[in-house]
């Protein structure tokens, strides 16, 4: 007999998801993980009584009632709205694009000028069928908003010309013709109360865990632990890049902690769309959690080629890494005992709500 039925590698969400609905069907879990603390991207770290977003901004949003009333069962939910604003040269606008945006930068009034104005500039671009995402971008909101707020956000984001980019990076960008500074069209949304560690620690509080394993080093001793694995690591690194590595992008993060400063730029959320700026936003973590400690505590937010051993944050999907991992997918489909899941082990960004989703759905496929 195996010691647990199953083996988790990886205690983010879509890991410590699945362990709780499998502990709680009476199966035995063991969760590893090569970093030094649950939760995968979603951990917070306490800096100054601020819970700091470690890996990046993480604000739940879900038009799914049964996915929203999952997650509120392990933590209460605050009423954060993600409202973030661009600073552009010094110039203040408001994200997502809306009538606020519209007005501060055309000096109109009503939804019938802003809709005429974008229809002038694409015309004057004469885009009819977008083939890239600067294409896209302007035959969506015109030529200014695209220069000022879209073009070199992107290109540091992506580290390539807009040009270069698909068309549907871009396609996800709200655009409204209302005063509405909510970023997100989700019925539901907002922060839990003391972080998102209260959930992951949660769902792991009747699992047996291990920190600070590499299960591909350490194969060997793992795979005989468990009569199955679920494993949410880079696909193609699990099968040794034989067929070369899919592409990602990655990021680096950098913390300035103030004592002296409560409030150091009056929202959680500022992006910097030039290329003045290395970084691509400042995130002060306070104002997710509406919290009024004394100090504060920024992150600029640095995008990075990645490189192999370096943190995967967003994945290229471009056609030619689409077919990339077609290929590793098929070796996975033949992998006994081996489940693939998440964002890493599946190739695909995505929002919170869906890796619990996805989660709950891999649950099912087991049972």
């Amino acid at each position: 007999m195996k010691k647990y039925d199953y083996l988790i590698v990886g205690a983010g969400l879509f890991g410590s998801t699945f362990a709780y609905e499998m502990s709680k069907q009476g199966k035995k879990c063991l969760v590893i993980d090569r970093r030094n603390h649950i939760g995968g991207n979603v951990y917070c770290e306490k800096i100054n009584d601020i819970n700091v977003h470690k890996y990046g901004a993480h604000i739940f949003h879900t038009s799914d009632k049964e996915i929203w009333k999952y997650v509120n069962q392990f933590v209460e939910f605050n009423n954060y709205v993600n409202s973030p604003i661009a600073n552009y040269k010094g110039e203040i606008y408001n994200l997502p694009f809306n009538m606020n945006t519209f007005s501060k930068l055309w000096g109109i009034v009503t939804p019938e000028e802003a809709k005429q104005k974008i229809e002038e500039q694409k015309k004057e671009y004469g885009v009819d069928n977008p083939q890239n995402l600067e294409e896209q971008a302007i035959s969506l909101v015109g030529k200014d908003i695209y220069l000022k707020l879209v073009k070199e956000y992107t290109e540091k984001q992506w580290g390539r010309d807009c040009k270069n980019l698909p068309a549907f990076i871009i396609k996800r960008l709200p655009v409204r013709f209302i005063y509405d500074n909510n970023y997100f069209n989700d019925i539901y949304q907002g922060i839990p109360i003391g972080g998102y560690n209260v959930i992951i620690e949660k769902m792991l509080s009747n699992v047996d865990v291990e920190l600070g394993i590499d299960y591909l080093k350490n194969k060997e001793k793992y795979k005989d632990l468990a009569d199955k694995i679920l494993y949410t690591g880079m696909i193609d690194e699990y099968f040794g890049y034989q067929y070369g590595n899919l592409e990602w992008r990655s990021l680096k993060f950098e913390n300035e902690i103030y004592e002296d400063i409560d409030n150091y730029q009056g929202n959680a959320v500022v992006n910097y769309t030039s290329h003045n700026e290395k970084y691509t936003r400042i995130i002060e973590h306070k104002h997710f959690e509406f919290n009024h400690c004394k100090g504060t505590v920024i992150t600029k937010e640095y995008p990075m080629n990645w490189n192999l051993g370096d943190e995967a944050y967003y994945p290229v999907n471009d056609e030619k890494n689409n077919v990339l991992f077609e290929k590793y997918r098929k070796l996975a489909d033949k992998e006994e005992n081996v489940i693939f899941g998440g964002r890493l082990g599946n190739y695909k960004y995505y929002d919170m709500d869906k890796v619990i989703k996805e989660a709950l759905i891999t649950v099912k496929n087991e049972q």
